[in-house]
């Protein structure tokens, strides 16, 4: 009973069932060929019903419960959020399989956007169950185990389909057998104590995390720390509401009203983006991920033989070159905004490219080329957004971020896929979609270009500044000969120089600081 209980207690146990729940609700070998399946024999759907009424249900519904599901999945502490996105996945496949109506696949659709908008608590409940410095090991188990479920899935369903081994019907069946499996799994995850906004971790417990992010951040070159100093939401603000903690202290440790948490998280808000650095990055975050997430969706109507291959690939490529950015030695805090258009280009001209070749593996090369882009980007974002913030002022700017992308997907979805707006055949959607990343293109390559520029001046005031130090300490040594002959004279002419030049000096810093802190 002992050893059971010192098995609950440590780190690896939720990690491991998180990972079994994570690879088996992510196996769905069918995905791949949910388009050949819906207009095949099985439901006899065209090609329009689901293009422009089945699938914008999914970004409509998704829309609608992000914000209330995201709220419940901390007042609740995770788990049970987890296993009703457990359950949703469940009831999703079996309307697949048992029904065939077009308001029963819009149901369909809109089960399916309510366990995605779920996926939020799956990313949160390892960080409430773990302690800090198992995080990153942790993170990395939960993150890789779900590529290699939608891997395993992929390769999965392109073996049973292409040597016929199971019906799309049976495949349905083996899914939910996988999902029953997650769901048995899920119910035993432990109960998370705590939770990053309704049930917050006591104030001892907040200094003592606060204290080795501090340390962490301290290691950081002077130079990095003035440039990201408009995204930095430190100490300043830290001393300022220092009253208000203390107040709140009693309050953290026990669970809070939604009054509190709404006012707390709008306050965190305001703050964050008041940061223009971290304003620049979050729009290019929201706008790439919409455009991102309808090329995806829509990608297996227009390509003509879309296989699961395609999608492993692209998994693998686009997971190697996001891993390959941790080993780069760029200053992404300079050159991160002329790459955001540059690549935003390249992702503009693939999506063209793709939709007016013939080519099978023309279309197969630019849409890998396409997501690959898309990964290594984000992840960059990612990076340079997490930095300077704590967990859960992260959490609600990915948070934001996402509802964002999503708004602007809906109104996309409603203009240009939905029946009841301009009901675009697919060509002209993707036309659309490859527009739309050559808009984004233009907008982040004149901010890069401007940023970098105003980079190199603020480094010519910097040498300037340094070359004019020797000068100083020239004139301060000459000063000090000259005062053994002259002791009077020569100590106010020295005193009324170093006067000079000092004030030249921080002048010329405070240009500097206020340079980078506009930019």
């Amino acid at each position: 009973m002992e050893n059971v209980k010192r098995l609950r207690s440590d780190w690896r146990y939720p990690t491991t069932l998180l990972c079994i729940y994570g690879f088996f609700s992510t196996v769905k070998p069918l995905e791949p060929f949910l388009i050949p399946f819906l207009t095949g024999k099985d439901k006899n759907l065209t090609t329009e019903q689901v293009n422009s009424q089945i699938f914008p249900v999914w970004t409509y519904s998704y829309l609608s419960v992000l914000v209330p599901v995201f709220l419940l999945t901390d007042w609740l502490r995770y788990k049970p959020v987890v296993v009703l996105q457990c359950v949703m996945l469940f009831i999703t496949t079996a309307l697949l399989r048992w029904t065939e109506s077009v308001p029963a696949m819009q149901a369909m659709q809109f089960c399916y956007g309510v366990a995605t908008a779920s996926e939020v608590a799956y990313f949160s409940y390892i960080y409430s169950v773990v302690d800090l410095k198992r995080y990153r090991k942790a993170t990395s188990y939960s993150r890789s185990v779900q590529l290699l479920g939608y891997t395993v899935g992929s390769v999965l369903g392109q073996l049973l389909v292409s040597f016929n081994l199971m019906s799309y019907n049976n495949i349905l069946v083996f899914t939910l057998v996988l999902t029953a499996i997650a769901l048995i799994t899920s119910c035993f995850l432990p109960m998370p104590k705590r939770s990053m906004f309704f049930h917050r971790k006591d104030s001892g417990e907040r200094a003592s995390t606060e204290g080795t992010k501090r340390q962490r951040d301290g290691s950081e070159d002077k130079e990095n720390d003035l440039e990201r100093s408009s995204t930095s939401l430190g100490d300043k603000d830290d001393q300022e509401q220092g009253v208000d903690e203390d107040d709140e202290s009693d309050e953290n440790k026990g669970a809070k009203s939604c009054s509190q948490v709404v006012v707390g998280l709008w306050r965190d808000f305001r703050r964050c983006y008041s940061s223009r650095q971290l304003l620049y990055w979050s729009v290019w975050w929201a706008m790439a991920t919409c455009g991102y997430n309808q090329t995806v969706n829509y990608v297996q109507v227009i390509t003509p033989s879309y296989c699961s291959s395609l999608n492993c690939f692209c998994c693998f490529l686009g997971a190697a070159t996001a891993y390959g950015i941790g080993f780069t030695d760029v200053r992404w805090e300079q050159w991160g905004e002329l790459a955001l258009g540059g690549f935003s280009g390249l992702g503009a001209a693939a999506l063209f490219l793709m939709t007016f070749t013939n080519n099978i593996w023309v279309c197969y090369s630019t849409y890998a080329i396409f997501k690959c882009l898309y990964m290594l980007l984000i992840t960059i974002a990612m990076y340079q957004i997490a930095t300077d913030l704590s967990m859960e002022r992260y959490a609600l700017v990915f948070g934001a971020n996402n509802f964002g992308a999503l708004l602007l997907q809906t109104i996309i979805t409603a203009v240009v896929v939905d029946s009841g707006g301009l009901g675009l055949a697919i060509v002209p959607q993707f036309i659309i979609y490859a527009s739309y990343f050559l808009a984004i293109s233009l907008v982040f390559s004149i901010r890069g270009v401007f940023s970098v520029c105003k980079t190199q001046r603020m480094k010519k005031k910097q040498s300037t500044v340094n070359r004019e130090q020797p000068e100083i300490c020239e004139d301060l040594q000459q000063d000090t000969e000259g005062a053994e002959l002259h002791p009077a004279t020569t100590e106010v002419q020295s005193q009324k120089r170093s006067l000079i030049s000092i004030k030249r000096y921080t002048a010329t810093l405070n240009d500097l600081g206020k340079g980078f802190l506009d930019n």
